[in-house]
C-alpha cells in the first residue's frame, strides 16, 4: 500500500516485520497470506492488510496486481494506495507482525527485507510510480 502526497507521487510505502517464528523472520515485507477457498487473490490481500496491519479495504484503492506464478502454486502482489481523505495508521493487529509502519520508497532498500519481497521491490516500485 502506498500514501502519495498533494500532487500524487507515493512517498511511503507499508512495511511488515515479520514474526521471528515465521518463515524468513525478522525480516521486512508486506503484510500477506493464503487466500481463503472462496476469495479471490485482492479479497484475500485486503483481509490480510486488515489481519495483520489494521487496515480497511474502505480506505484503500486497488491499483494493480501482480503474479508470480510456479506452476502449482503462485503468489499475488496487489498493489494499493490510500484514497483521498483517508487517514490510515497501519499497526501490528496480530502475532505475525513485530511491527507494521509506513516506509519512505527510498528508504525501503535499507531494511533487511524478506528475499521474495526484495526481489519484486524494483518493479513494484516502477508501478507505484509509474
Amino acid at each position: 500500500m502506498a500514501r502519495r502526497d498533494a500532487t500524487g507521487v507515493p512517498r511511503d510505502v507499508v512495511l511488515q516485520h515479520r514474526a521471528l517464528w515465521s518463515d524468513q523472520g525478522g525480516t521486512w515485507g508486506i503484510p500477506g497470506g493464503a487466500v481463503g477457498p472462496d476469495e479471490t487473490a485482492v479479497e484475500g490481500a485486503l483481509r490480510e492488510a486488515g489481519e495483520e496491519a489494521g487496515l480497511s479495504p474502505a480506505d484503500l484503492r486497488v491499483l494493480s496486481t501482480s503474479v508470480l506464478d510456479h506452476g502449482d502454486w503462485s503468489y499475488t502482489t496487489v498493489l494499493c494506495d490510500v484514497r483521498a481523505g483517508a487517514a490510515v495508521e497501519p499497526r501490528p493487529t496480530d502475532a505475525e507482525s513485530i511491527a507494521v509502519r509506513w516506509v519512505p520508497l527510498d528508504s525501503v532498500d535499507t531494511f533487511p527485507l524478506h528475499p521474495a519481497f526484495a526481489a519484486a521491490w524494483p518493479s513494484l516500485r516502477a508501478v507505484l510510480t509509474t
